[in-house]
């Protein structure tokens, strides 16, 4: 009898077509998705990378079911900054994983220009390594280059710490603060803390809006670019930033 039951059992479940292909599906360990979205400007640590113009920005990532991660990243950058390169690639890889309320995130990112030939810094790229852990809607986060900094010489060992907080409101809204502490080995005067406050819309369907409050302490004079066109600007200024981007 107890055969028969399982007979039955298999059969009928080989009779609907989609049951087998999604319990396969379902217990998969790999998850791939990727992300892309237009910004009113790219800040990174507060400083415009892009000489304050838009920027379309997007990337892949994979994780497994472990807890280990790995990604890609892109962004148009200001040839200016970038000695002739106008794209940023960043490769990252790590391990993150849940325990209840608390969290954990270990790994490294690889930030790459390619095209860049600057006369004094040469290609210009910069590695981190990074540790971080989280409560709930809080996150701390800890980078650590493990090469000059994005190669400026003697300055391996720079460092930045992230302090970040989000807070779901419901209804698809949240808010999101930040407070952000970078040091520049052997460079004081390149030392700068920056925050951001600001609010973001899930719009369905993998859809999201942001809008985005964004101030440094950086000083002036290593925080300017030029373009060609002889137009000075101080890169650490305050601004906001709007975006929509989907996440699939």
């Amino acid at each position: 009898m107890r055969k028969s039951i399982l007979t039955l059992s298999v059969a009928a479940a080989l009779s609907v077509p989609g049951v087998a292909l999604a319990q396969a599906a379902a217990a998969s360990p790999h998850t791939i998705t990727g992300n892309m979205g237009l910004f009113s400007e790219y800040r990174f640590r507060g400083i415009a990378q892009t000489f304050e113009t838009p920027a379309f920005q997007g990337g892949f990532d994979y994780a497994h079911a472990s807890g280990f991660y790995a990604g890609n990243w892109n962004s148009n950058v200001a040839e200016t900054m970038y000695a002739g390169a106008s794209l940023e690639m960043d490769f990252y890889g790590g391990f993150k994983k849940a325990f209840g309320d608390f969290g954990i995130d270990v790994g490294a990112i690889y930030y790459y220009y390619p095209g860049s030939d600057s006369a004094t810094l040469g290609k210009i790229d910069n590695t981190e390594v990074y540790i971080g852990g989280s409560w709930k809607w809080v996150s701390l986060k800890y980078y650590h280059a493990v090469s000059d900094f994005f190669s400026v010489p003697d300055t391996k060992g720079s460092s930045y710490i992230d302090l970040t907080a989000t807070f779901d409101l419901g209804s698809g809204w949240g808010v999101v603060g930040h407070y952000g502490q970078q040091k520049v080995k052997n460079i004081s005067a390149a030392d700068y803390g920056d925050w951001k406050l600001g609010v973001t819309k899930d719009l369905g369907n993998g859809w999201n809006a942001s809008l985005s409050y964004i101030d440094t302490d950086a000083e002036e004079p290593p925080y300017t670019a030029t373009n060609a066109a002889g137009k000075t600007k101080f890169l650490g200024d305050t601004t906001v930033v709007i975006s929509i981007g989907k996440s699939f």
